[in-house]
C-alpha cells in the first residue's frame, strides 16, 4: 500500500515535469507559467477524477439492482465477507467480455463489467471475476492504476495540444514539432504506465480473489473464456481505450499497435496454472 502511494506521487510529479518542460519548449517563460498552472490542474484531475476518466473511456453507466440482481448479490456477499464497503457498480455496453475496478480507495471504488461479460460467464465464473476485482480494491491497487490511466490520457491529450501549437504555416499538416511530439509522447505514456503497474499485481489479485470466493477453478475458467472472447472481439486501439486497458482483467486488444505498449497483463496460461495449483492440481 505504501509503495502504491509512492508510485502515485512519482507519476504525478512526472506529469508536472513533462507539462512544464513542454511549456518551456513551446512558450519560453510565459509557457512555463501557463504550464505550471496546467500541471496543478492536471494533477488534481488525475487524482480526483481518474475513476470518471476510466469509466468514460468504456462508456460505462451506473447499473441498478433491478437490472443486474445477480451481480449486486455477488458483490454484496463478497463485500460483506471481506468486511469492506460495497463499491459502486457500472456496466459498459461493450460486447467484449472484460471487467475492471477503479477509484482512490475502497470507500470510493467502482467496479465495472461489460455487457459481454454478463452474457458469457455463469454465476460461479462471474463471482470469480468480481472477487478478483474486489481484491484490487482491497489491496489498494486501484489508486495507482487509476492515476496511471489518467496520466496516460493527459499525455496523449498533450500530444494533440502540441500538434495545435506546432502547426505548419500553410495549414497542410501538424508541422514537424507536433508530429515529433505525437511520436514521442505516446511511448512515454506507455513507459510510465509500465513502470507504475507491476504485472505481479494480477497474480496477487487472482490469488486473493480466489481465496475470497473459495473457488480458484471458477476464476481460471472465467479467464480462459475472457481471453478467447477478447481475441474474437478486440477493442479498437484508440487513445481513450489504451489509457484504461491496464486496469482490465484481460488485455482487450489484439496484441499489435499502441495497445501492446500499454499491456501490463501476464500470460493467461500462467495465471490459470497458478489458480489450478491453488485448487490442488498438479502438472
Amino acid at each position: 500500500m505504501h509503495h502504491n502511494g509512492l508510485r502515485t506521487a512519482v507519476l504525478l510529479g512526472g506529469l508536472s515535469a513533462l507539462i512544464i518542460t513542454l511549456g518551456a519548449w513551446l512558450g519560453g517563460g510565459t509557457g512555463v507559467q501557463i504550464a505550471f498552472v496546467l500541471a496543478l490542474v492536471s494533477n488534481g484531475v488525475a487524482y480526483f477524477f481518474s475513476d470518471r476518466i476510466a469509466l468514460s473511456a468504456m462508456r460505462a453507466r451506473p447499473v441498478s439492482e433491478v437490472e443486474q440482481p445477480t451481480l449486486y448479490r455477488i458483490v454484496r456477499e463478497l463485500s460483506t465477507e471481506a468486511r469492506q464497503p460495497m463499491p459502486r457498480l457500472y456496466i459498459s455496453p461493450t460486447v467484449q467480455p472484460n471487467a475492471f475496478a477503479t477509484g482512490r480507495s475502497p470507500r470510493r471504488a467502482a467496479v465495472c463489467v461489460t455487457y459481454g461479460l454478463t452474457k458469457l460467464l455463469d454465476e460461479a465464473e462471474l463471482r470469480g471475476v468480481i472477487g478478483h476485482e474486489l481484491s484490487h480494491v482491497y489491496n489498494r491497487d486501484i489508486l495507482i492504476s487509476s492515476v496511471a490511466g489518467a496520466f496516460a490520457t493527459m499525455i496523449t491529450w498533450l500530444s494533440y495540444v502540441a500538434v495545435f501549437f506546432g502547426g505548419s504555416d500553410d495549414d497542410e499538416g501538424p508541422g514537424f514539432v507536433g508530429a515529433l511530439l505525437m511520436m514521442v509522447l505516446g511511448p512515454v505514456a506507455a513507459m510510465m504506465v509500465q513502470m507504475a503497474i507491476s504485472r505481479t499485481r494480477e497474480y496477487q489479485a487472482d490469488e486473493a480473489g480466489a481465496r475470497l470466493t473459495g473457488d480458484p477453478l471458477a476464476l481460471a475458467s472465467a479467464l480462459r473464456k475472457i481471453e478467447l472472447g477478447a481475441r474474437r472481439l478486440p477493442l479498437p486501439e484508440n487513445s481513450r481505450l489504451t489509457s484504461a486497458s491496464h486496469m482490465m482483467i484481460a488485455n482487450p486488444f489484439s496484441g499489435s499497435g499502441l495497445g501492446r505498449l500499454f499491456s501490463t497483463h501476464p500470460p493467461t496460461s500462467e495465471r490459470v496454472a497458478r489458480l489450478e495449483r491453488m485448487a490442488g492440481y498438479r502438472r
